[in-house]
């Protein structure tokens, strides 16, 4: 992987390599599908494993990762590019990588519904994925309030009860006496 790593360097600038729980590199957005497709031409990482994503809402970024394969090395590498976020309904965007393996599709696809990330000329990007008939604000982004759109979207039904999870566990756990098989 050393090897790979400095054939990079010689033609791409890296801001990062991490090696700490797999390799990890990280460029710039512009140089970020020309780096993949060195990686898949010339170094043989022929399999796109996932393409996922990170909100750094405090940095206002997103974080792109490629985790790529080559079967003739047995090894792994992620490519790891930040993408500005922009507020929503505005779509953050990204050159679309589906040219160079076709399961990039889906993933794309996946990142544009759930962050809403755009891939430019990527095939069926605006079709829905998993979520059919949404409207809001997409729900991987960190600024999506969970608990509010839970209690304006599902109304409460009688019978139900909520419990402190600590609470519910000591009780399950540890009995008081006289409660024990009631």
């Amino acid at each position: 992987m050393e090897q790979i790593i400095e054939n990079i360097k010689k033609q791409f600038t890296l801001s990062d390599v991490t090696t700490a729980h797999g390799t990890y590199i990280t460029c710039e957005k512009k140089d970020t599908v020309s780096l993949l497709t060195y990686l898949k031409d010339v170094e043989g990482f022929k399999h796109l494993v996932l393409i996922t994503a990170v909100d750094w809402i405090e940095d206002n970024k997103f974080q792109l990762t490629y985790l790529l394969n080559s079967p003739k090395l047995k090894t792994e590498l992620g490519v790891r590019t930040f993408i500005e976020r922009s507020v929503w309904p505005e779509e953050s965007e990204m050159q679309s990588a589906h040219h160079l393996w076709p399961a990039a599709k889906t993933y794309q696809r996946e990142l544009h519904e759930m962050f809403g990330i755009d891939f430019p000329g990527s095939p069926e990007i605006n079709d829905p994925l998993i979520l059919e008939w949404w409207d809001d604000i997409p729900p991987y982004r960190r600024d999506f309030d969970t608990k509010k759109y839970s209690e304006e979207t599902y109304y409460p039904r009688e019978g139900r009860s909520t419990n402190d999870p600590s609470d519910y566990m000591k009780d399950q756990l540890y009995p008081r006496e006289g409660e024990k098989n009631a």
